[in-house]
């Protein structure tokens, strides 16, 4: 292929097609922009081979695990001997300065991607972050990115692989290792105190969102939080500076003084208001209240899902008349997904009603073709 010819539907090929990752990623290629795609990944013996998807790849992404995609990089170079000139290789792994480098040792276009998600249930990253790495990308390319980024609906933030590294040693691998660690505290005293759940009714809402941190991490791949730690070579200095805090923290307290309780305030407090700033410090506590009133009505009980099976206007208007035609007062609504990836609504009830009454609305609701009751 011509270094000036871009293709306007490029077949992509993706490495580690098999994964979570890969397929979502077949899905959106496919249904969100029209795209053939074709994968390779040793799990799957249908896929196609390595060297297919170099014949016949205008894109190549590797999404494969994190310790082993450098390596896997430096393959696909050695395989593609010079025939990757003109066309595009991506990937979208957490750490981003080895891929990089070894998509550079291509003669590709190369753009590294980290979607700052796990593989969504929605069709598109709509709403999430993904950081983008242009490290060499050919004119003739760059119109054809422009379409996949706003296809993904992502807020696109630039950065350089290298301050990208140092960024995700805070954003990443310092908040996942403090919520592991948090865990194994939590572990050690569970024969005293029981275990999470049993902490659950005394929760207050920074513990609550805590917990929750803590049952997503233990709830997806292991593989990904290990080599988020292990692969990202800043991490053991941001965790060095996270332990020196905890630790003056700790002397503070085996100290009890005034004047260590002085300290306490100065550093902990004072110091770290002014370096976050007024502003951020105003937007920050509205974002925690507004958590704090959604976990609220969450728990509520009194409270119906509906699935609206139609992405048409009106429909919600129209499952709204239905509560008001059975004289049912709604305190809130919220929209979300099922673990099917299906949108629901979440209507929150004033007060309890007699389950007849809400039983009435329910069968409405169902005959209608509104929507699917899911939960009542």
């Amino acid at each position: 292929m011509s270094v000036a010819q871009a293709p306007a539907a490029p077949v992509i090929g993706i490495v580690g097609s098999g994964g979570a990752y890969g397929r979502w990623l077949r899905g959106f290629f496919q249904s969100r922009m029209g795209l053939e795609v074709i994968g390779h990944d040793p799990v799957d013996a249908a896929s196609q081979t390595p060297e297919q998807l170099l014949e016949r790849a205008d894109v190549l992404l590797f999404s494969a695990p994190i310790r082993h995609t450098p390596a896997l990089i430096d393959d696909y170079v050695r395989r593609s001997a010079g025939r990757e000139r003109g066309r595009l290789w991506l990937d979208v792994t957490s750490i981003k300065s080895a891929p990089v480098a070894a998509m550079l040792r291509s003669q590709a276009s190369v753009a590294g991607l980290h979607p700052m998600t796990a593989p969504p249930k929605a069709p598109t990253l709509k709403g999430r972050v993904m950081v983008v790495c242009q490290a060499r990308v050919d004119a003739p390319w760059q119109p054809w990115l422009e379409q996949l980024y706003a296809a993904l609906e992502a807020e696109c933030v630039p950065a350089t692989p290298e301050h990208h590294d140092r960024v995700m040693a805070l954003v990443q691998a310092m908040v996942h290792a403090t919520h592991l660690a948090q865990a194994g505290v939590m572990r050690g005293y569970a024969p005293l105190l029981g275990d999470l759940q049993a902490l659950m009714p005394y929760r207050s809402t920074a513990f609550e969102l805590d917990a929750a941190v803590i049952s997503r991490i233990l709830s997806l791949n292991p593989a990904i939080y290990e080599d988020i730690q292990f692969g990202n070579p800043h991490a053991g200095e941001v965790l060095d500076r996270l332990l020196g805090q905890l630790q003056q923290l700790r002397a503070q307290l085996a100290d009890g003084s005034d004047a260590a309780r002085a300290a306490f305030r100065s550093q902990f407090l004072d110091d770290n208001r002014a370096a976050v700033g007024e502003q951020t410090l105003r937007d920050g506590n509205y974002s925690f209240e507004r958590l704090g009133y959604l976990l609220a009505d969450l728990t509520d009980t009194r409270a119906m899902s509906v699935h609206l099976p139609e992405d048409r206007a009106g429909s919600l208007r129209e499952l709204l008349h239905v509560f008001e035609r059975h004289g049912i007062s709604l305190s809130s609504i919220h929209s979300s997904r099922t673990p099917g990836g299906e949108v629901h609504f979440r209507m929150g009830f004033a007060q309890r009603y007699a389950p007849d009454v809400l039983e009435a609305a329910a069968r409405e609701i169902d005959r209608s073709g509104i929507g699917r009751v899911l939960d009542r």
